[in-house]
């Protein structure tokens, strides 16, 4: 199991998550380790790749068709956010399985509170499905 908050891959991610505010650093935190936790539970995930995307934190896997990435950032609205590519139906089906429990901008973002919600149960699942969504 990956320890919490594992070193990050570069000085510019570092820097990126520090001019990020306390609250919604501290989430985006959480959602990262959740992101790393995920991965080293599942062997068909493989390793990851942490580096800067549009200049948000990204999370891709190394093994080519594995995953899609994960973005970790601030929508918006100033609300912590985990955005996945818009062309995938991560989004659009999560809201669909859970309606009404959580904020989506369109099929790119979930909005995360807090980072007790990064915790939910449900977020691991779409975590999982975006590292392995081209495993099926």
């Amino acid at each position: 199991m990956i320890p919490p908050n594992p070193p990050f891959a570069s000085p510019e991610v570092a820097e990126r998550f520090s001019a990020i505010a306390a609250p919604e650093r501290a989430t985006l935190l959480a959602l990262r380790d959740r992101i790393f936790a995920t991965a080293a539970a599942d062997v068909a995930i493989g390793t990851l790749v942490e580096t800067l995307k549009w200049g948000q934190p990204s999370y891709q896997t190394v093994r080519p068709k594995s995953g899609t990435p994960i973005r970790l950032g601030v929508g918006k609205s100033g609300d912590p956010a985990l955005f996945v590519h818009c062309q995938t139906t991560l989004i659009s089906d999560f809201r669909a399985l859970h309606e009404g429990d959580f904020i989506c901008d369109g099929t790119r973002a979930l909005f995360v509170k807090d980072a007790t919600a990064a915790l939910d149960p449900r977020l691991g699942h779409l975590i999982h499905r975006a590292l392995r969504y081209h495993l099926g």
